[in-house]
Formats: structure tokens, C-alpha cells, sequence
């Protein structure tokens, strides 16, 4: 993630306070995936940013860079058992030159049990670079 007409090195924070990783390219990317993090716990109340930071560390490690959507946070809306719960929430993609299921289910439960969420929506695509 960069700010316009900004270059962030690796390790360093942008002011959302969101680390910040370059990727390197690669043109063999084919998915982009698609994390829809809440900010908020289910009361309400902002999850600190080191918990946030930390599943972004992983992410960069592991992919080599991620975009995360922050400027203005994104709102769910939806009824469960006839109420309407809502979150706000923060995209955060990544590209992948392939698609490990099993890698993403488990990612997707450990965020869950983290974050407090019944359940967290990850999504992929299979993109073709222009």
C-alpha cells in the first residue's frame, strides 16, 4: 500500500498506522484475494492496532505485499435470525500466483478465533494482468 506519489519501505507505517510492504512484481500473479477484516469487535469497540498490524505482518510475509483499503471503512449490513447486524470493515487483498485452499480455510478460522467473529469472509478471484 502506498499513499499517492509515495514509496514506503518494508517495516515502515503509513499514517493509518498499517505496515507497509513494496511488492517486488511478478507478472505470474493470477489471484487476487480478498479479506473483509472488521475493525471493530462485536460490541463495538476498535480492535488494537497491533492485533490488526500483526495479521498484516503475516500476510506480507507470506505474499511479499498487500493493499489494505482503509480510507474510508466499508460497512456490512445483514439479518441473522431476523436482526440486522452490521460491521465495518477494512479490505485487505493480496495477490498469489496460485490458490492453497487448505492454507486460506485455516488462515480464515485463526482470524476468526482472533478477531471473535462468527465467521470471516475471504474471496478469491482469478484475475488475468493487463
Amino acid at each position: 500500500m502506498a499513499a499517492k506519489g509515495r514509496s514506503f519501505q518494508s517495516g515502515e507505517t503509513d499514517e493509518g498506522g498499517w505496515l507497509c510492504a513494496q511488492s517486488q512484481g511478478n507478472d505470474a500473479m493470477t489471484y487476487l484475494i480478498h479479506i473483509l477484516l472488521p475493525i471493530t469487535d462485536n460490541q463495538g469497540n476498535p480492535f488494537p492496532n497491533d492485533l490488526l498490524r500483526n495479521i498484516q505482518c503475516e500476510l506480507v510475509d507470506r505474499f511479499g505485499g498487500l493493499t489494505a483499503h482503509t480510507r474510508a471503512p466499508a460497512a456490512g449490513i445483514w439479518k441473522r435470525e431476523g436482526e440486522s447486524e452490521r460491521d465495518d470493515i477494512v479490505i485487505v487483498e493480496v495477490m498469489a500466483p496460485s490458490l492453497d485452499e487448505n492454507w486460506w480455510q485455516q488462515f480464515r478460522r485463526s482470524l476468526e478465533v482472533r478477531l471473535r467473529q462468527k465467521e470471516i469472509v475471504i474471496r478469491a478471484h482469478e484475475i488475468k494482468r493487463l
